[in-house]
């Protein structure tokens, strides 16, 4: 991927807070809304999600999961025209003695500090979206499937 595409990547990661978070639900893609943080090194993406969420339960009952993140529209642009990534990858759910969540609730309260009450609700948990496969659209005829290493290499430049 050339040094123009990575930084337009790591660019719309960066701006962006809020993903569409694709799970199996009784079988059937559901699709719905998720803040996200990118987890030191570029490892994943950690989320921060209600028990009493559709998308909590589908994650606990089968892992796979998709991340969509979009580029806010442009009136100079067709939103064809759009930067966005799908990350295709497993949920893990971090309990608070789980490896890495320490970093992950760090990197999450590090975008969202107004989130930190929601640390204490006991039905909220924190989970990381570990990458499998990332599918990059920079625009028309500008899209790239890359590996979860080459996304970690690309988040964790300056």
């Amino acid at each position: 991927m050339n040094n123009a595409y990575a930084r337009t990547l790591r660019e719309l990661l960066r701006a962006q807070q809020v993903a569409s978070l694709g799970t199996l639900h009784e079988g059937h893609p559901y699709v719905s809304m998720v803040p996200f943080a990118v987890l030191p090194g570029g490892l994943g993406f950690a989320i921060h999600v209600s028990q009493l969420a559709a998308h909590t339960k589908d994650m606990l009952l089968d892992p796979r999961v998709s991340l969509l993140v979009v580029a806010s529209p442009a009136p100079e642009l067709p939103v064809q025209a759009l930067a966005r990534v799908t990350i295709q990858g497993v949920a893990e759910p971090y309990t608070d003695s789980a490896k890495g969540h320490a970093e992950a609730k760090a990197a999450y309260l590090s975008r969202f500090p107004q989130s930190a009450e929601m640390f204490t609700f006991s039905d909220f948990s924190l989970f990381a979206i570990l990458p499998n496969s990332v599918r990059f659209v920079g625009g028309f005829a500008q899209a790239k499937t890359i590996s979860a290493e080459a996304l970690a290499g690309i988040l964790s430049e300056a």
